[in-house]
């Protein structure tokens, strides 16, 4: 599954090799309360269809009545009233300062998205004050001291690629795992040499790995947008996950469990020559502590931590 920005970005370029008309919407500033960060984008086409989210749905409709067709960049301030704030779950209104610009350069659009399917960073600097078009836009792949930023009239946009999230054992709890974290945009992949286990895996989109644990991760999820959880619930391939992903760039890296087997699972992976200092940094029992019961409320609290470990990352 591709993140939201890879969606849009996609479904743009293939607009654009139609012949259409398309502009770019970026949320370059918020005031108040927000449904979206900035950064966030959506593309409209010229017969007013539009894809991705500036607002959560508090002002999509209005994008395509405001669409310029433009060669020059406009910025738009739209107003979200408390009332309109409350219908969509927002605790009051604010503002949103939207940059629009018609895309008409597919070459630059295929060097970002070669980069994202490559799972690397991208980072997009235009400069919205000449009328040029795409001209002066740059795509490159990003650093990681690059960041959103708006300063009229410049503009930095960083890009992917999406979160990964590799679990092991394809049993009930990866199951609502993987569905609350597709809806994350993470890209899920489950991994289970167990036959029995991956014959029964029924989630759609989300592949199930026929290969050694360790082999998973060290292909699949060992750079710094990747988290590893080990959900099988079986120490002989738990452990051969986490070896890996211990000592990598892996982003989180967490194992089911209790207290007392976490303990055990410590002192096993440094027999096994894990460096100590990687072992210290699983997380274990793995999710947040909030009495949950069953595997969808122990979905619900690992996903939690998810959210909380890479939001302290962003």
């Amino acid at each position: 599954m591709k993140s939201s920005q890879h969606h849009v970005l996609e479904t743009a370029r293939g607009w654009l090799a139609e012949g259409h008309v398309v502009e770019l919407v970026t949320v370059v500033r918020t005031f108040g309360s927000s449904p979206r960060p900035v950064g966030s984008i959506a593309a409209v086409r010229d017969d007013e269809t539009l894809v991705g989210s500036v607002s959560g749905g508090c002002i999509e409709s209005q994008l395509s009545q405001q669409f310029q067709q433009t060669t020059m960049p406009q910025v738009h301030t739209h107003t979200i009233d408390d009332e309109r704030a409350k219908r969509f779950g927002l605790a009051c209104g604010g503002e949103l300062q939207l940059l629009f610009e018609t895309l008409s350069d597919i070459a630059l659009l295929d060097k970002a998205l070669d980069l994202l399917n490559n799972r690397q960073r991208v980072v997009r600097r235009v400069n919205t004050g000449v009328d040029t078009g795409d001209k002066l836009t740059s795509i490159e792949a990003a650093t990681s001291n690059d960041v959103f930023a708006w300063q009229a009239p410049q503009l930095i946009q960083v890009w992917g690629p999406s979160w990964q999230l590799l679990l092991v054992g394809a049993g009930e709890l990866s199951r609502f795992t993987a569905q609350f974290a597709k809806a994350l945009d993470f890209n899920v992949m489950v991994v289970d040499p167990r036959d029995k286990f991956r014959q029964a895996w029924d989630v759609d989109s989300v592949p199930v790995l026929n290969m050694s644990p360790d082999d998973a991760v060290l292909q699949y999820a060992t750079d710094e947008r990747s988290a590893v959880l080990a959900l099988s619930h079986d120490a002989n391939i738990d452990d051969l996950a986490l070896m890996e992903a211990l000592p990598s760039k892996a982003f989180h890296v967490g194992a089911l469990g209790s207290t007392r087997n976490y303990d055990k699972r410590c002192k096993r992976l440094v027999g096994l020559d894990v460096p100590p200092d990687s072992v210290s940094r699983l997380k274990g029992p793995v999710g947040l502590s909030i009495g949950a019961r069953g595997a969808a409320e122990i979905a619900i609290s690992i996903i939690a931590e998810l959210i909380q470990v890479r939001q302290s990352l962003l």
